[in-house]
């Protein structure tokens, strides 16, 4: 596979690039650390005690504003795999079952290769090489890193000290993750943002194509998360279902549990994406951009079209 390219995460960014670069007519390989699609668009169904619920315990929505972006929606529409959420706003969008229901879609159609840790990169003569878990692979004409910002410095330090820096300096700050499913619905709109230490709270039940379980994800703030970093998940779980409390008078949830994301909303670059053609080394990602579904796949779009020759 001398003349492949190997793409380094598949969340939406890489999966936006290898389907663009796979469209015209380039061999991609795609490595991923996790089990299946998800990311930071992951969902998850849970079943306890008779009652059935579905979390999306990651974005909670997509918003769609450049045409590019509004063209693969449409088509995923047409797919059934997105639909409208009015209560998020006119330009929001959810995935249906579950918001990684696009990824799954994306990566149905791909090479990727789950739950393989890539440990490290290096270019040879012959080109790049992956190195993972269960070995080595190459070698590839290009590589690109579509991983967050934290992820992408050790794995290039030393090959692109200048990409290194630029990654070092657009860290994403962390967001602590509760979810809880309750027995009967709670008497709240749909959707809550910006409440005191909630930065979101959402009924997942309230999505079109969702389990009718009462199913509530909320989200810490970004200062609050970082300040409880470290705190143990029983805590989180307690302090973030108080904060919900204060809005209405919660039943005993059935089911709890915490999700800690620290690498959740990344600080922009604001340069759409990255290259180095000396190198044959790429990067993208919604840190390049803004901390939006819609700007991880611009990214992932960007990247491919400047591999291709056809960037701006």
């Amino acid at each position: 596979m001398t003349q492949g390219i190997a793409i380094i995460g598949a969340g939406m960014a890489g999966l936006s690039c290898a389907t663009r670069l796979t469209a015209a007519g380039r061999d991609v390989r795609l490595y991923d650390k996790g089990r299946r699609p998800s990311g930071r668009m992951a969902s998850r169904p849970v079943e306890v005690d008779g009652y059935r619920f579905a979390f999306d315990y990651g974005a909670q929505y997509m918003t769609v504003r450049d045409p590019g972006f509004a063209e693969a929606v449409q088509a995923w529409t047409r797919g059934g795999i997105v639909a409208p959420w009015p209560a998020a706003g006119d330009d929001a969008w959810v995935g249906t079952p579950g918001m990684d229901a696009p990824l799954a879609t994306m990566a149905g159609a791909l090479d990727v290769r789950w739950s393989c840790h890539v440990r490290g990169i290096r270019r040879d003569t012959d080109g790049w090489h992956v190195a993972h878990d269960a070995g080595e692979d190459g070698p590839f004409a290009e590589i690109v890193v579509a991983l967050p910002a934290e992820q992408v410095g050790p794995l290039v330090a030393g090959i692109d000290d200048t990409l290194a820096a630029l990654a070092d300096a657009h860290r994403s700050a962390p967001c602590w993750t509760v979810m809880l499913g309750f027995d009967r619905p709670l008497a709240l709109p749909p959707l809550i943002e910006r409440d005191g230490i909630i930065d979101s709270a959402a009924c997942n039940a309230a999505k079109p194509g969702r389990s009718p379980g009462e199913a509530w994800t909320i989200h810490a703030t970004p200062e609050w998360s970082a300040a409880h970093l470290e705190a143990e998940r029983d805590t989180v779980i307690d302090l973030l279902r108080d904060a919900l409390a204060q809005r209405v008078d919660l039943p005993r949830p059935v089911h709890a549990a915490a999700h800690r994301w620290r690498y959740a909303r990344s600080t922009p670059a604001g340069i759409g994406s990255y290259r180095l053609p000396a190198l044959a080394l790429s990067a993208c990602g919604d840190w390049l951009i803004a901390p939006r579904v819609e700007s991880a796949w611009l990214s992932g779009q960007r990247a491919a079209l400047a591999i291709l020759g056809e960037g701006e």
